[in-house]
């Protein structure tokens, strides 16, 4: 479990193709020394597993295997290159302080940047989403772009956007996006179960839907402005 704040940013310093699909090394800043192989860490918004791992005060090496099916699901498909930068972010502690937002490092759908532009000191982007990430999308909702918790500010018909911080844009890699370019989403949580809920459980056996009606008699709306 992760909370969207981003730790570090470090650098694929090697790649290799493997049996099961692909090995990085990633280059980091980060004091590893209380990680071990097996321990998660999110790359990119991606939750991976240390392989091997070289680490002291002064800066690490981690390695991590990336699979087929992470590769097919995320943007690592286009951006796991040498060279390439990525977020970084150990899993919570039980008890540290939830900074950002409820993060699980399982990517529900690949979006894409259609624009940008500066507000005075910060920077608005524009994003697509795919159906399935668009749906849970709500104003001043939360949402991980590439592992990073941000707010929705708006939503669109295909998408939604977002405003970057002077101190977001220069501790995450977000700022390099260019038109196009393919970013990790994960939806809040919250959303994904609110979701299932009204879709109702009971399957071929019937059972009671939950929807705006039934919501309203329970008193939990008021049925007139909905």
């Amino acid at each position: 479990m992760f909370t969207g704040l981003v730790e570090d940013t470090g650098t694929i310093s090697r790649q290799s193709t493997t049996s099961s699909g692909q090995r990085i090394v990633v280059q980091t800043r980060l004091d590893l020394a209380d990680q071990n192989v097996g321990d998660s860490i999110a790359v990119n918004g991606v939750c991976l597993t240390v392989v091997d791992l070289v680490g002291n005060s002064a800066g690490s090496s981690v390695s991590f295997d990336v699979g087929p099916e992470t590769m097919k699901v995320t943007a690592f498909r286009d951006h796991l290159r040498l060279g390439a930068q990525v977020h970084l972010e150990r899993a919570v502690r039980v008890g540290d302080r939830l900074g950002g937002h409820i993060v699980s490092g399982h990517v529900d759908g690949v979006g894409a940047l259609t624009a940008r532009r500066p507000i005075g000191d910060a920077l608005f982007l524009a994003f697509s989403a795919p159906p399935a990430v668009h749906q849970l999308c709500i104003e001043k909702g939360s949402i991980a772009i590439d592992g990073v918790s941000l707010t929705i500010n708006g939503v669109s018909a295909d998408g939604f956007d977002v405003t970057l911080i002077p101190h977001t844009e220069q501790k995450t890699h977000l700022t390099s996006l260019k038109v196009g370019d393919a970013v990790n989403l994960e939806a809040d949580v919250i959303g994904k179960y609110v979701r299932r809920l009204m879709q109702g459980y009971g399957g071929a056996g019937g059972g009671a839907v939950v929807d705006m009606d039934l919501l309203s008699r329970a008193g939990f709306i008021d049925g007139d402005k909905y």
